[in-house]
């Protein structure tokens, strides 16, 4: 309870949210809206590109490739679920090097196995054994749970995944998953790095996105089963459609006052190719806080 009544009574620490904000990762999915929604990114920024299920991991990396060539930094996704073979992981290795990547995001995904990979860690051991070319692995992070996968188990995987990226002399980062709760977020991160995760996470922060169409993308989106989601998460869907609906600042300023020590050190937002709202929401947050 101290916990939660010092989150709540925090100030934002007004130059760090200036500092995320400016530094913030657009999420964008292979989509038909993506190369209109493409033209409201700001210069140079930097975008990660995910994997559809309907889609494959190389549709992701010519996204990426198409992204780089315009001076955009990119970021692949890699769904461990959706690789081929070992084979396809030496070639997965092969583009990356050859387009010049040097950050990318590593996860399990909902998909049925394509191949021999079922999660995020045996996927990237994997890639890491063939040493490509890169400096920065991201792997995901769930403060709400995960609704087929236990808590412990999911913190194990964390520590497993961070070794990995250690032992291959990288930088690695964890983004959280969707979730509408700071306390939550604060409490559970709190425990990872009692837990002795140290991983620097990136806050997983949905953009403004109109609210009906973020309830449905946060049931339907990599959730196989609604009615488990909806129960494991419930507190998120509340504070989603209470009054005043969903504005991602709720969550960033007061996570921005707790930002050092618990080791939050970017805003991976998920805009759901809203990206026009978006930056639109950015950029007056940037001014506000400048004022």
């Amino acid at each position: 309870m101290a916990t939660r009544a010092k989150i709540e009574r925090s100030k934002a620490d007004k130059p760090i949210q200036q500092r995320l904000l400016e530094g913030m990762t657009y999420e964008l999915i292979p989509l038909k809206n993506l190369a209109d929604q493409s033209a409201h990114l700001p210069d140079g920024a930097t975008v990660s590109v995910t994997c559809s299920p309907a889609k494959t991991i190389d549709d992701t990396i010519d996204l990426c490739a198409e992204y780089a060539d315009k001076g955009f930094a990119v970021i692949p996704h890699f769904a461990a679920r959706m690789v081929e073979s070992e084979e396809h992981v030496t070639k997965i290795v092969r583009r990356v090097n050859t387009i010049g990547i040097r950050k990318v995001f590593c996860i399990g995904g909902d998909a049925e196995p394509r191949g021999p990979f079922t999660d995020a860690a045996g996927f990237l051991g994997s890639f890491l054994d063939r040493r490509p070319e890169i400096d920065v692995v991201g792997v995901g992070s769930y403060p709400d749970g995960h609704a087929n996968i236990p808590d412990q188990q999911l913190a194990d995987a964390l520590i497993e995944k961070q070794e990995l990226i250690r032992n291959a002399g990288l930088e690695g980062y964890m983004a959280t998953q969707m979730c509408f709760d700071a306390q939550v977020i604060a409490e559970w991160l709190s425990e990872l790095r009692a837990g002795g995760v140290d991983l620097p996470c990136h806050l997983g922060v949905p953009g403004a996105v109109d609210r009906t169409k973020l309830l449905t993308i946060s049931i339907r989106l990599g959730i196989r089963h609604s009615s488990r989601f909806l129960k494991k998460n419930k507190t998120s869907v509340i504070r989603l459609l209470s009054p005043g609906g969903y504005n991602p600042n709720k969550l960033i300023a007061p996570l921005s006052s707790r930002a050092n020590d618990l080791g939050i050190t970017g805003i991976h937002c998920f805009t759901f190719n809203s990206v026009d709202t978006t930056e639109e929401w950015r950029r007056k947050s940037l001014k506000k806080l400048a004022n």
